[in-house]
Order: structure tokens, then sequence, then C-alpha cells
């Protein structure tokens, strides 16, 4: 299997569960659980939402498997699952009140090699701005950014995901990034 892509080891991974493999499920959820969690995280600013939301959405994906076609990598499926489950979340729940940072909360960790005390306080301040930042824009804005920026997925499998057309995709992201300027801007001056 060392010669194999990550799309054909995903593909007999999906053909040996749907054969009656159980295991080979859990390969799957072994593989991109992390990577679900942590885009999902982001997008819901609760590590408890998200850790619900990724079980809810392993679990549709396991009973809706035999529907993958193949068409968009299995990550893409699984996360245009997980983004409808949250989405479904966020609806129901009441709106946060509160920008500032939870205990419990991940946080988007910027990149910086300095280990000095100075510049760890400077990187948490740039975070803690940033998440209030995010935090400020709309859920389409906040949702689009986290695929591009923090997934780095490309626009393509954001596409399919948010099921828009992919030059709304670039609109929508250029606008999402000119917004979070502007937030960012209007808290570093406070």
């Amino acid at each position: 299997m060392n010669n194999l892509s990550s799309k054909q080891i995903d593909q007999r991974l999906i053909q040996a569960t749907l054969d009656g493999d159980r295991e080979a499920f859990g390969e799957l959820i072994r593989k991109y659980q992390n990577r679900l969690y942590n885009g999902l995280v982001q997008m819901l600013r609760s590590e408890s939402d998200a850790e619900d939301v990724v079980q809810e959405a392993f679990i549709l994906a396991f009973t809706k498997l035999s529907s993958f076609k193949g068409n968009s990598a299995f990550f893409t499926w699984l996360y245009r699952i997980g983004y409808n489950v949250a989405i479904t979340k966020m609806r129901r729940r009441k709106p946060s009140v509160s920008l500032e940072s939870k205990e419990g909360e991940t946080q988007i960790q910027l990149p910086g090699n300095d280990p000095s005390p100075e510049a760890d306080l400077e990187r948490q301040e740039q975070t803690n701005q940033l998440m209030e930042a995010l935090g400020q824009l709309s859920e389409e804005h906040r949702s689009i950014l986290i695929l591009r920026e923090i997934e780095e997925m490309e626009y393509d499998a954001i596409s399919e995901i948010l099921d828009l057309p992919i030059g709304t995709v670039r609109s929508r992201l250029h606008r999402a990034r000119s917004y979070l300027k502007q937030h960012l801007e209007l808290i570093m001056n406070q």
C-alpha cells in the first residue's frame, strides 16, 4: 500500500467498509478525524460542539457511504457532511454575545520561531485579535476563510463543500478577507 495515493487508499478502505469490514472505516476515521475537528472547531468556536459535529458527521458518512461516488476526494465529501451538520447546529443555538476567548476553545496558532516570553505574549495577543475579528464575521465569510486559509483547501473543493460556483467562492473570499482586515484594524486601534 506504500505506493498508493491517498485517494487510492481511501477508495480501498471505502470498498472494504462496504464489503463489511468495519475496521476499514475505523482507518478512515483515524485518518481524517483530527483534520475535520480542527476545521470545525474554528467554524463553531467550541471544542465540545466540534466534537459532537465530528461524531455525527462520521455516523452520517458511514450510513451514506454507498452514495459516495468518488468524484471528489473522500475528505471533501466528509467535510461537506460535517459542514452541513455544523450549519444546522449553529442555526439551532442562540448567538454568542461575547467575542472573547473562552476556556475550552481552540485558537488559531500564528507562526513564529522566537521562543521568548515576549514573542509568545505578542503571538497570543495577535491570536486573540484574529479570533475576535473572525468572530465578528458572518457565518458565510468565516466559513470560507477557514476552508481556504486554515484548511488550505483548493477553490474547487470549497465550491463543492459550500455548493457554490467557483466565481462566487472567489468573490466571497475576497469580501471575507476585506471584512477581516477591517475588523482587525478596528481591534488593533482600540
